[in-house]
Formats: structure tokens, C-alpha cells, sequence
């Protein structure tokens, strides 16, 4: 059976079989947000040469229709690192949904100042820096730094917090506020007792850092079943449930491991958050100030 339209098809976990319908699917409270998903349409915005992965497509109007099947009103896109410095699909989804969506770019040190702003005006908040293809580089970052902080966007990074335990301290004493992508990515057990778990645990306490609960299927072979995923979750929500947010990471690229359905992941947040205040937090509120109030700190 074909995968469902403008979905990159998953591996998927037992029990999930693709094309098979989903009965009580897990609905978000009201004015939830997805602080993390991507689209991808090669044929009217092409990749760019060099890329690591090249996707399935997964169009705005499937990602919307999943929202719709979910109750997730808001969204941030994340600019992928398939498109490179081509920022059109970015700019063409903010300017349509100026109200539902804001976004992630892709800066680097020799990006316009004009292309930076009109990012901003579209709604732009943050920039992201991904050291899981190739090794941070913390003098790029801090130029990366240097261009966007008079913006008073957050800096998000993808960042395995046990191969890097201070990368993220080291981002952040750059006065730039930080967003820690994907649960530490890292497999679950050592994660949990890492040193750089620890700190980013500790950075959450002392309110200086942000992080997202996403893409769990980073950290385990076996995200929708494994205790060990919500161990994390939870020890980043004791740490500060302030400073967390949630992402879908749809349509789930270059996942290392099978990758539950949408529904099992939107019931996976509402189980890491089981009391109406958390949810409220982390899904609602906690989006508001990152995305839409007065910014990172």
C-alpha cells in the first residue's frame, strides 16, 4: 500500500501498520502549537546540491490536513537543511499564514542583513544550527550570533548533548538565548546519564535555556512503546516545564529508527503532560512567549 498523499512513508512501529485507521485519536487543547515541522515540494522549490538527505514531498496542505486531524492551530517552520541558503518555500508559507505560523531560518555568517529583516517581518523568530551532519564550530556560531541577535531572535541548535555535554552553555554565555533541539539526540539510556543531560537538565532549572519535546524516535528504536522516552520527557519537565515546548518534527526526516504514526506521537505529548496545567504551559503558553510575545527571555 502507497503512502498516504504528500506523506514521505515511514518505517513504522508494530501495531501500526500503514493505511490503518486510527480510532480515538488524540486531540491537543485549544490554540495548541507545533513548534517544529518542515515542508517539502522539490518540484516548485528544488534542493540544493550537497544536501544530506533528499526527501519524499510532504506539502503544506498535508501537514494543515494533519493539524486539522489533531486540533493543532499554530505551527513553526523550520527552514531544512535541504534547501540550503534558499529561503523561497520559508517565505512563501510565512507570507500565507501570517497569523497561524511562525519560523526558524537558516543564517549564516555571510547572509544579507535585508534577507535577516524580511525573514523578521514574516515572522521569523529564530535561527537554527545543526552540528549532527558535521562537527559544531563555535566560531561560525558566534558570527551567526552576531547577525541575528539585533533581531532578539533564539538560537535553536541540534545538538547530541552526550558527545557535546557543553556546547549548549557554551551557545548561550554568547548572550544569545537557546533553544536545545530533540530531546538531547541521543539513545534514551545513556542520555539519561550523561553529563551533558545533566546540563542541559540543570540550564532548564536555572531558566536560561529552552528546549522541545520532538522527534522521541531519535532516542529510541521503539519511541512509542519505550518508558525510557518518557523518563526524559519528564526529567526536562521537572527540570522547568517553563522552558519546554512541543514539535511534531513532521514529516520526520532522516529518522534513524521506525517512526510512530501522527496520532502516537500527539498521544505521546498528552501522556508526557498529563495534568491540564502542563499542557497548558508547554503547548500553549510556552509557544506564545518563545514564538509570538516578547521573545526568548
Amino acid at each position: 500500500m502507497s503512502a498516504a498523499p504528500g506523506r514521505p512513508k515511514q518505517a513504522r512501529t508494530e501495531g501500526e501498520a500503514e493505511g490503518t485507521p486510527v480510532s480515538g485519536a488524540a486531540r491537543l487543547p485549544a490554540g495548541s502549537c507545533d513548534c517544529h515541522f518542515h515542508v517539502f515540494e522539490a518540484a516548485r522549490y528544488p534542493y540544493a546540491e550537497g544536501r544530506h538527505y533528499t526527501p519524499p514531498d510532504a506539502p503544506l496542505s498535508a501537514y494543515l490536513a494533519m493539524c486539522a486531524s489533531l486540533g493543532i492551530e499554530r505551527g513553526v517552520l523550520v527552514h531544512p537543511t535541504v534547501f540550503g541558503a534558499d529561503h523561497r518555500s520559508f517565505e512563501d508559507i510565512l507570507a500565507a499564514h501570517p497569523q497561524r505560523l511562525r519560523g526558524v531560518a537558516v543564517v549564516s555568517p555571510d547572509t544579507p542583513e535585508a534577507d535577516i529583516a524580511r525573514w523578521h517581518a514574516l515572522g521569523a523568530r529564530g535561527t537554527r544550527v545543526t552540528t549532527i551532519f558535521q562537527g559544531p564550530d563555535l566560531g561560525r556560531i558566534r558570527e551567526i550570533v552576531a547577525r541575528v541577535k539585533p533581531f532578539g531572535w533564539h538560537l535553536q541548535i541540534l545538538v547530541d548533548v552526550v558527545n557535546h555535554p557543553h556546547l549548549v552553555a557554551q551557545v548561550r554565555d554568547l548572550g544569545m538565548a537557546v533553544v536545545a533541539d530533540h530531546m538531547g539526540h541521543h539513545d534514551a539510556q545513556a542520555l539519561l546519564a550523561s553529563r551533558g543531560f545533566a546540563n542541559l537538565r540543570a540550564q532548564l532549572l536555572a531558566g536560561e535555556v529552552w528546549t522541545k519535546l520532538s522527534a522521541p524516535y531519535r532516542i529510541s528504536v521503539d519511541s512509542g512503546r519505550d518508558p525510557l522516552v518518557g523518563e526524559v520527557a519528564q526529567a526536562l519537565l521537572r527540570a522547568n516545564a517553563s522552558r519546554v515546548v512541543w514539535g511534531s518534527d513532521w514529516p520526520h526526516p532522516t529518522s534513524p529508527h521506525p517512526v510512530p504514526s501522527d496520532e502516537r506521537l500527539a498521544a505521546l505529548a498528552l501522556e508526557w503532560l498529563p495534568d491540564e496545567a502542563t499542557r497548558q504551559a508547554v503547548l500553549v503558553r510556552n509557544p506564545q512567549r518563545l514564538y509570538w510575545g516578547d521573545g526568548a527571555d
